[in-house]
C-alpha cells in the first residue's frame, strides 16, 4: 500500500494500458451504465432513493481504474460517512482487487487531517497537533466568555459554538466575518471571539473539527504550489451525497477539480434534509454553472418500493420549486397504496399503529422490517409506552429512549429526592443544576455533614443551611434549593403531578436553562420536558409515576434482535423497511413550525424533502397519520393535517379518519375544516367537528392558571371543572386547598388555583 505521507511515492507517469475484463458492467441498468462510462470530464449524477448508487460509485471507481491510465493515488473519493467509506473501498476491491487499498478514499474530515498532516506549519500548527473534541472545545470557549467578563449563563458556550461552527461551515476565517451578521450573540461580539478562539487554538497547537475543513481551505487558497500540487495530483475526483455538502466543502472540491475537470458528483436533491447543520443544497441545483457542458445522468429506476409509494412520494415532492427534477419508476407490482389515517390524538395513534403492527405479525412480518420515523424526539414517548403495556418490543435508533435522555433523568431527579429525601444519587445529580454556585468543595461538605450525622444528602443540606455552615453564592444556591424542596414536598399530595413538575420546572430555573440555551439541541430538549409534563398528567400520584418509571427503565434494558425501530426521520436517510410508519403530519409539527419561522421557503421545502426522505424508505407498505388534537404543555391543541397530507396524489393513497374515508382538501383559511368524501354523513361529522372543536377550546381555556390570589369565588358545593380530573363539586375547603368529590375521578385535594368554577 502507498504511504500516504510519503510525496516520493507520487509521480504522473501513466499506468500501462491492459485489456480487461469489463463484464461488471453487464449487470448494469441503461442510467447506471452511462454514469460508470462517462468516466471524462465533470458529471452529475442524480440519484433517486432506491436506485442503486453504490453500485454506481464502486464500479465507476473499478472502470476508471480498469479503462484509464491513472493509479489509485490519483483518484479522490469523498464520502459523508466511515462506514460508507469502508463499505465503498470494500466493494470496490471486489472488482479491482488489492489495488483499491491505494485510493485516496474516506470522509472529507478524513481527508483535511490528512492534507493538515503533510502541511500544518502553512496555517500556524506545529506537528502533532491536537484536535479538540466537543468538551474541550467549550471548555475553552467559557474560558475565553469568563475572561472577557461575559455571563455565561446568558451567553452559553454552546450558543457561540454554534455561531463559530456555522462561519466555518461557510468557510470564513475570523477576518472574513468582522462585519457580517452576528446572531446578536454577546450583543454583537462573536466575530471578536471567534477571533481570539482561533488564536487560542493556535497557541496550543489544537484545532477543533471546523478546522479540519477551514484550515484546508485557507491552505489551497494561499498556496498557489500547494493547490498546484493537489489539482495536478488528483486526476479523477467523486463526490458521494453532493446535496449534504456545506459550503466550505463544495469550495474545497471546486479548487481541487479546476486543473482536470474530471468529477463526478453524485446526490439527490430531493433528500437534502440537513441544511440545519450547514448543508447547501444549492451545491447541488448549481453544478452546471460551476462546470459549464457537464453531463446530468438520471438514475430513476428503483428498487426498492412499489408504484403507489413511489407515486406518493413523486407528487408530494413536486410543489417543490428548487430541483433539478426527475422520475422514479419500477417494474413492480403496484402494491399496496399509501395508508394515510386521522385520528383523535397522539394516544390514539399509537394505539392504531400498535394495532396496525400486529396485524402485520399475524401475517408473518417480522419487527425488524418495520419502521416509526418521527419528526421530532418527544414523539416517541406515547409509542414506547404503548408498546410496553402491549408487549411489542422496540429499539429507538439514533437516540435514547425518552426516559434515558439527559434533560428527563434530570428532572426524574429532582421528583426522586421530592419523593424520596432519602436518594442521594438523585440528589448529587441535581444539587448544583442549573448551576447554583455549589460546586465540588460544596458537594464534600454535605457528604462529610451526612456522614458524621448519620443524614441522607437532602436532609444534611437543611442542617447547613440552619447551621450556615457556608458562605456567600453557596449558602445562597443552598438555602434556596432547600426552600425549594420544602415547598413541593408540601404540594406533593395536594395538586395533580402535572402541575408539580410544571412549578418544579420554573422554581428551579431548570427550563429557564434550557430557554437561555441557542445551541439547535435546546428546542428538541424542551419539547421533551413538555412531553415529560403530559406523561405525568397520566398519573393520579407521583408514587404512581415513578414506579412505572422504574419497570419501564427495567423492561427496556432488555435487547433482542426482532424489534421495531423508533427513530427521527433524519436518522431514516439511507436505510429501508418493508413497512414504515410516519405519525405526526400536522401543521406546526410537520412542517415544523419553528422552521418555517426562522427560513420561510426554503425551510419549507426541506421540510417537503424530509416527508420525501421518509416515504421512500418504505418498500412494501407505508402508513401517515395525523392527530386532530395533541397534548402540550398540559394543554389540549387542535390540529390541522399538514399541508403535506394534501399534496398527496389520490390515486396513490387509501385516507381513513376515526369515522370514515376523508379527503383533507384544504381551504385558504386558517379556520378550514376537513371535507368528507362520504356526502352522507357530511352534515352529522360536520356538527362533530364544530362541537369537538368548541370542546378543544375550553378545555384550554379551563387549563389557564389563574393570577396568584384570585379566589375565583369558589365555595363549598361549588360546581367546578379541572382539566386532568373532569366536572366535580367542592365538599371541603382549606384556604386555598379544596377538596372536590369529581364526578369520574372520585375525592381529589387540588388547588383553588388549578379549577374553574362552572
Amino acid at each position: 500500500m502507498v504511504d500516504p505521507f510519503d510525496f516520493a511515492n507520487f509521480d504522473t507517469d501513466p499506468a500501462p494500458q491492459q485489456t480487461v475484463d469489463t463484464s461488471y458492467l453487464d449487470g448494469l441498468n441503461e442510467g447506471q451504465r452511462a454514469a460508470v462510462e462517462a468516466v471524462d470530464g465533470p458529471v452529475l449524477v442524480l440519484a433517486g432513493a432506491g436506485t442503486g448508487k453504490t453500485r454506481v460509485l464502486t464500479t465507476r471507481l473499478a472502470h476508471i481504474l480498469n479503462t484509464r491510465p491513472v493509479k489509485p493515488w490519483e483518484i479522490l473519493a469523498v464520502t459523508f460517512t466511515n462506514k460508507a467509506a469502508a463499505e465503498m473501498r470494500e466493494r470496490t476491491a471486489g472488482l479491482v482487487g488489492p489495488t483499491a487499498a491505494d485510493i485516496r478514499l474516506g470522509t472529507f474530515h478524513s481527508i483535511g487531517v490528512w492534507m493538515l498532516r503533510r502541511h500544518p506549519e502553512l496555517v500556524g500548527l506545529g506537528p502533532s497537533y491536537t484536535i479538540l473534541d466537543t468538551d474541550d472545545q467549550l471548555r475553552l470557549l467559557k474560558q475565553i466568555l469568563t475572561e472577557q467578563q461575559i455571563d455565561t449563563k446568558k451567553w452559553p458556550p454552546r450558543g457561540l459554538a454554534a455561531v463559530i461552527d456555522r462561519w466555518k461551515d461557510k468557510g470564513l476565517r475570523p477576518d472574513q466575518v468582522v462585519n457580517l451578521e452576528t446572531n446578536g450573540f454577546a450583543h454583537g461580539r462573536a466575530a471578536e471571539l471567534y477571533k481570539i478562539y482561533q488564536e487560542r487554538l493556535l497557541d496550543q497547537n489544537a484545532c477543533d473539527f471546523g478546522d479540519l475543513l477551514l484550515h484546508p481551505l485557507t491552505l489551497l487558497q494561499a498556496n498557489p504550489d500547494i493547490l498546484a500540487y493537489y489539482q495536478n495530483r488528483f486526476r479523477y475526483i467523486m463526490v458521494d451525497e453532493y446535496q449534504d455538502t456545506n459550503v466550505a466543502q463544495y469550495l474545497l472540491l471546486r479548487l481541487l477539480a479546476q486543473k482536470h475537470k474530471n468529477i463526478c458528483c453524485v446526490g439527490d436533491d430531493d433528500q437534502s434534509i440537513y441544511g440545519w447543520r450547514g448543508a447547501e443544497v444549492g451545491n447541488i441545483l448549481r453544478f452546471e454553472d460551476d462546470f459549464p457542458g457537464a453531463d446530468i445522468i438520471r438514475l430513476e429506476r428503483n428498487y426498492r418500493s412499489t408504484p403507489h409509494i413511489l407515486g406518493a412520494a413523486a407528487g408530494l415532492i413536486a410543489h417543490n420549486e428548487g430541483r433539478l427534477g426527475k422520475s422514479l419508476w419500477t417494474e413492480d407490482d403496484s402494491g399496496e397504496k399509501v395508508t394515510v389515517k386521522g385520528v383523535w390524538d397522539g394516544q390514539n395513534e399509537a394505539r392504531w399503529i400498535a394495532d396496525e403492527i400486529e396485524n402485520l405479525q399475524r401475517k408473518g412480518a417480522s419487527l425488524q422490517d418495520i419502521a416509526i420515523l418521527v419528526r421530532a424526539s418527544f414523539q416517541t414517548r406515547d409509542f414506547e409506552e404503548c408498546f410496553l403495556n402491549m408487549g411489542i418490543k422496540y429499539r429507538v435508533i439514533g437516540g435514547l429512549r425518552f426516559y434515558e435522555r439527559r434533560e428527563i433523568r434530570d428532572v426524574l431527579a429532582y421528583l426522586r429526592v421530592i419523593n424520596q429525601p432519602n436518594d442521594d444519587l438523585a440528589f448529587e445529580r441535581i444539587y448544583n443544576l442549573p448551576k447554583r454556585g455549589l460546586g465540588a468543595k460544596a458537594l464534600d461538605t454535605l457528604r462529610t455533614i451526612a456522614r458524621d450525622l448519620h443524614l441522607p444528602l437532602s436532609k444534611a443540606a437543611e442542617f447547613v443551611v440552619e447551621n450556615e455552615v457556608m458562605k456567600g453564592k453557596a449558602h445562597k444556591g443552598l438555602s434556596d434549593l432547600v426552600d425549594c424542596f420544602t415547598s413541593w414536598r408540601e404540594q406533593k399530595d395536594i395538586i395533580p403531578p402535572d402541575e408539580l413538575v410544571e412549578t418544579v420546572l420554573d422554581d428551579s430555573g431548570y427550563l429557564e436553562m434550557w430557554k437561555q440555551d441557542k445551541t439547535s439541541e435546546a428546542e428538541g430538549k424542551r419539547e421533551n420536558l413538555k412531553e415529560l409534563v403530559k406523561a405525568l398528567a397520566e398519573y393520579d400520584t407521583l408514587d404512581q409515576f415513578l414506579e412505572h418509571v422504574a419497570l419501564v427503565m427495567e423492561i427496556t434494558a432488555d435487547e433482542s434482535a426482532d424489534m421495531v425501530s423508533i427513530m427521527t426521520l433524519h436518522s431514516a436517510k439511507g436505510l429501508e423497511y418493508d413497512s414504515v410508519f410516519l405519525p405526526g403530519w400536522e401543521e406546526g409539527l410537520f412542517p415544523h413550525q419553528r422552521a418555517l419561522d426562522e427560513n420561510g421557503q426554503q425551510a419549507l421545502e426541506e421540510e417537503r424533502r424530509l416527508a420525501y426522505v421518509g416515504i421512500t424508505r418504505a418498500k412494501k407498505r407505508c402508513f401517515i397519520s395525523y392527530a386532530s388534537n395533541r397534548r402540550i404543555h398540559g394543554q389540549w391543541q387542535s390540529a390541522l393535517p399538514s399541508r403535506f397530507v394534501d399534496e398527496l396524489p389520490a390515486e396513490h393513497i387509501i385516507e381513513h379518519s376515526e369515522r370514515g374515508v376523508y379527503s383533507s382538501q384544504r381551504q385558504d383559511s386558517d379556520t378550514a375544516t376537513p371535507a368528507w368524501r362520504s356526502s352522507s354523513e357530511t352534515s352529522h361529522l360536520a356538527s362533530i367537528l364544530e362541537k369537538r372543536s368548541r370542546q378543544n377550546r375550553q378545555m384550554v381555556d379551563n387549563s389557564s392558571k389563574p393570577v396568584k390570589g384570585d379566589s375565583g369565588g369558589i365555595q363549598l358545593a361549588d360546581r367546578v371543572f379541572h382539566q386532568k380530573f373532569g366536572y366535580g363539586r367542592v365538599v371541603a375547603k382549606d384556604g386555598n386547598k379544596l377538596e372536590i368529590a369529581f364526578d369520574k375521578a372520585g375525592i381529589k385535594k387540588v388547588m383553588e388555583n388549578f379549577v374553574k368554577a362552572v
